[in-house]
């Protein structure tokens, strides 16, 4: 089992970083663990030219990619900030999960693929908002967004969320134990499905002639 964990916060020392520390800690100890910082890699986050010109990849996305490519199990932890997630990991999104490598559509259709099939995800989502305003006042955007339309849609599955707040006021000293027992129970039950689709996409996305 390879587990990449990527660390969303684009400053150090934060409450996220702290909880992903745990998950590190709770990680079955025959488990091959890689990992990433998201604030520590060189790239641009705008995927200036869309899908219609082709962005070759800084040395770091390259290497983070081949990292997904490999992995079983994918862990993600950050900060909710304005109902999303921090600007640079929106444009890792933007610049990693691109046709060919991540999903394809199919031919003459809207229907896709996704090609990251065998693989899993948990995600670590601190904020200020209460998880139960978040659902009842916001339709629990993010968690949907994520699990649906990001991780999901490319074929990681299941994708689990795990939502922390409020933060302030107090917030991360009274729950943080809480919040230990529920990340040592996802570390301690990874579970891939269909973990026969795992399937590499990576050198085959490298060596592709369109633009």
């Amino acid at each position: 089992m390879h587990v990449l964990m990527l660390d969303g916060h684009p400053d150090k020392g934060r409450f996220s970083t702290s909880l992903l520390d745990h998950y590190q800690r709770s990680i079955p100890s025959n488990a091959k663990v890689t990992r990433i910082a998201l604030r520590d890699l060189a790239f641009g986050p705008n995927l200036k030219h869309g899908y219609k010109k082709r962005t070759d990849w800084e040395p770091d996305l390259e290497q983070l990619a081949a990292q997904i490519d490999q992995c079983d199990h994918l862990v993600v932890a950050f900060p909710m900030w304005w109902g999303s997630e921090p600007a640079e990991l929106k444009g890792l999104l933007d610049r990693l999960f691109l046709p060919g490598f991540m999903f394809s559509y199919r031919k003459n259709s809207s229907l896709w693929d996704g090609h990251m099939q065998g693989r899993s995800a948990d995600m670590i989502v601190t904020m200020d908002t209460p998880p139960f305003f978040l659902w009842l006042l916001y339709g629990n955007a993010l968690v949907k967004r994520w699990k649906k339309q990001v991780l999901g849609f490319v074929g990681f599955k299941p994708v689990r969320v795990l939502a922390c707040g409020p933060i302030k006021n107090g917030g991360a000293e009274k729950n943080e134990m809480k919040w230990h027992r529920q990340i040592e129970k996802m570390a301690r039950s990874i579970k891939t499905k269909n973990a026969k689709k795992k399937e590499l996409r990576l050198e085959r996305f490298l060596n592709r002639t369109e633009t």
